[in-house]
C-alpha cells in the first residue's frame, strides 16, 4: 500500500521510540551463547527474523529421511550475517540460511572466507559469494583471526561474538576501519556478558579465560529512529518534540544524531533519558556555507541527513558511505534518483561520497517516492510532504523492518496519511 501525505504545520508531541534493533539482534545471539533475561526487545521485523531462526530446529539430520533445515531470514542483513557466525560454530547443527532475492545479491564471501580459515563447513548453495549457505556446525578453532575493516562491519561483530567459543585471543582488522561505533557496541555488550575484551589501534584481545556468563539486560530505545523526528524538527522549527528512552551515555554511534543537526537548525536539550528538541538560532555554520560531515561511523543516517539538508537549501557534501550501495537496496542510487523527482541533481562521487551544490530541475507535479524496500527511504522522505503535500510514498509496510508504529506515530504528530494506490510507472 502506498500513502498520500500532508504534513502539519508544526508538531507538539512526546514520542515514544521503538527499542534498538542493533542492540536487540546482538544481545539475541549473546543470549542464545549465555542465557539470561532480555527486557525492551526491538518488535521489528529484523528481530523477529533472528527470534524465529533461534527457535528453528537446526539439529542435524541423523537419516536421508529428514531434510536440512531451512531459515529464510527474509530481508534481515544483520540476522544473515551473525546467523551464519553463530551456525558456523554450533556443533551438531545443519541449516540452510537463506533469504529475499535482494539478499542473494549481498556479499558475504569476507565473512565466509574468515570463517573458513577457523574450521568452519560453509558451502554456498546458490551463487558463489552470496546467500543462501549451508552451513554445518562445528567446533572451530582459531587463535587469530584477520579481517578488512572497511566492510561491513556486520561481518567483524559476527566473528567477534563467536570469538571467545573459539578460543580466539585476537582479531585484527587490516586499513581503515568504517562504522567502528558497530564494532564498539558489540565490544561493549560482550563485555556485559563477562567477556573483557580491549581494542587497542586496529586489534582487539579476547582474554585466554573468557567465558559469556548470563546477564539480566534492558534495551535502550533506538538513536536511528530519533534521527526522523529531529529531521522534523529541522523542517517545522515551530514544533516542540520531545524523544523518549534515549541513553545519554549509549552504545548506538548513531547518537552522534544530535549534535550532526546542529548544522542543520536543531537543538537537542537533555533531561534525563528525554530529548526535547526545539530549532536552533543561528545556524553554528554559515547558512550559505556547504555541509560537510563524513558519516563513515553513522551510514544508517546519510538518508535523514541528505534529505533534510536538501529540503533546507543546504548545499553539503556527505563522505564515508561505502557501506550505503549494499545495504537493502543501493542507498547511494536511491537518494539521487527519488530526490531527482523533488528537483534536486544531486552528484555522487567514486570515492563513495555525495554531494549537491545547489543544482535544481523541475520536480515531478506529482513526486511518487519509491522506497526499493528499504525501510529508511520511507521513513527519511516521509517529512518531505512538509514541502511538498500530497508527496506519496510507496510501500510503506516496510517501516515494520526497524520502527513498526512509525506512521501510527506521524498520525498522531498530526499527519495527513491516506491510502492510494498509484499508477505502476510512478513507481520508478
Amino acid at each position: 500500500m502506498d500513502y498520500r501525505i500532508f504534513a502539519p504545520e508544526r508538531i507538539v508531541m512526546e514520542v515514544d521510540l521503538p527499542a534498538s534493533k542493533s542492540i536487540s539482534n546482538r544481545m539475541l545471539i549473546l543470549n542464545a551463547l549465555c542465557g539470561g533475561e532480555l527486557h525492551n526487545v526491538a518488535l521489528c521485523d529484523d528481530t523477529d527474523a533472528m527470534r524465529r531462526a533461534l527457535a528453528t530446529d537446526v539439529a542435524a539430520p541423523t537419516d536421508s529421511s529428514r531434510q536440512v533445515a531451512t531459515v529464510n531470514i527474509g530481508a534481515a542483513g544483520t540476522a544473515m550475517r551473525f546467523l551464519t557466525a553463530y551456525y558456523a560454530s554450533h556443533e551438531g547443527c545443519e541449516v540452510i540460511l537463506d533469504g529475499t532475492e535482494r539478499m542473494r545479491h549481498r556479499p558475504i564471501a569476507l565473512l565466509v572466507d574468515a570463517l573458513r580459515s577457523c574450521g568452519a563447513q560453509i558451502d554456498y548453495a546458490g551463487e558463489e559469494g552470496f546467500p543462501p549457505l549451508h552451513i554445518t556446525g562445528k567446533r572451530l578453532h582459531a587463535e587469530s583471526i584477520e579481517i578488512a575493516g572497511n566492510v561491513s562491519s556486520q561481518y567483524i561483530s559476527a566473528l567477534l561474538m563467536v570469538a571467545p567459543l573459539m578460543g580466539c585471543r585476537t582479531v585484527r582488522l587490516t586499513g581503515k576501519i568504517i562504522s567502528l561505533p558497530y564494532i564498539t557496541m558489540t565490544l561493549t555488550l560482550m563485555r556485559k556478558v563477562g567477556v573483557d575484551c580491549s581494542k587497542e589501534s586496529n586489534t582487539i584481545t579476547i582474554p585466554a579465560d573468557a567465558r559469556y556468563v548470563p546477564c539480566d539486560f534492558t534495551v535502550e530505545n533506538d538513536w536511528s529512529a530519533a534521527s526522523y523526528w529531529l529531521e522534523l524538527q529541522a523542517l517545522l522549527p515551530q514544533s516542540r518534540i520531545t524523544l523518549k528512552g534515549l541513553h545519554a551515555v549509549s552504545a548506538q554511534g548513531d547518537s552522534a544524531v544530535a549534535m550532526l543537526f546542529g548544522d542543520l537548525g536543531v537543538r537537542a536539550n537533555r533531561c534525563g533519558e528525554y530529548l526535547d528538541l526545539s530549532a536552533a538560532a543561528p545556524y553554528s555554520l554559515p547558512a550559505d556555507a556547504p555541509l560537510a560531515m563524513d558519516l563513515g561511523e553513522n551510514p544508517d543516517l546519510a538518508q535523514t541527513i541528505v534529505v533534510t539538508a536538501c529540503l533546507l537549501g543546504r548545499h553539503f557534501r556527505i563522505s564515508g558511505l561505502q557501506t550505503l550501495r549494499i545495504k537493502e537496496t543501493d542507498r547511494i542510487e536511491a537518494l539521487c534518483s527519488q530526490l531527482h523527482k523533488l528537483g534536486y541533481i544531486l552528484t555522487a562521487g567514486d570515492d563513495f561520497s555525495l554531494s549537491w551544490n545547489g543544482e535544481r530541475c523541475a520536480p515531478d507535479a506529482e513526486p511518487h517516492i519509491s522506497t526499493f524496500d528499504d525501510h529508511r527511504m520511507a521513513m527519511a522522505f516521509a517529512p518531505a510532504a512538509v514541502l511538498f503535500p500530497g508527496l506519496v510514498v510507496d510501500d510503506i509496510e516496510v517501516v515494520s523492518k526497524s520502527y513498526p508504529d512509525y506512521w501510527q506515530h506521524l498520525a498522531a504528530a498530526g499527519f495527513t496519511l491516506t491510502p492510494c494506490e498509484c499508477r505502476k510507472e510512478a513507481r520508478q
